[in-house]
């Protein structure tokens, strides 16, 4: 499994169409929350997306990926998601590892799923704000103060 950190100029269309497909697969018809993914954000010269590929060069497949972005004073990172089939073996971990070492010591704001706000918090993340309900699914906002 190999772990990557691109710009959306770097994703080759095979990738590109990967991505969002697992994002849709997990967002909209596993989760039942029908967003538009297609924001406009991906595109964003900023924006690095980090990606998990599981296979070698003849067989490879997206299993996780999340994406960084500059929202001007902190970064944020979003649309974290993991397929399926490849849960249970710290992909997760390594997407956060490498987003986290991609973003370094600046102020990092998510919306936490609910459910997973203990294990951003093992990241540094705090609570910031109230609950909030988001395409049918309940959300914590979370800030990660800049390193000192």
């Amino acid at each position: 499994m190999t772990v990557t950190v691109l710009t959306f100029d770097d994703l080759d269309t095979r990738t590109a169409y990967a991505l969002w497909r697992l994002r849709q697969q997990v967002f909209v018809v596993e989760q039942q929350s029908p967003y538009p993914d297609l924001d406009g954000r991906d595109l964003e010269p900023a924006t690095r997306h980090v990606l998990a590929i599981d296979g070698s060069a003849g067989d490879r497949e997206l299993v996780g990926c999340l994406r960084v972005l500059d929202d001007g004073a902190c970064a944020r990172i979003g649309r974290v998601v993991v397929a399926p089939a490849a849960r249970g073996r710290g992909l997760a971990r390594e997407l956060m590892d490498a987003a986290m070492a991609e973003i370094g010591g600046r102020e990092i704001r998510l919306d936490a799923q609910t459910g997973l706000s203990g294990w951003y918090a093992g990241y540094g993340f705090e609570v910031s704000g109230p609950e909030f309900v988001e395409d049918g699914v309940a959300h914590l906002p979370m800030r990660r103060p800049q390193a000192e």
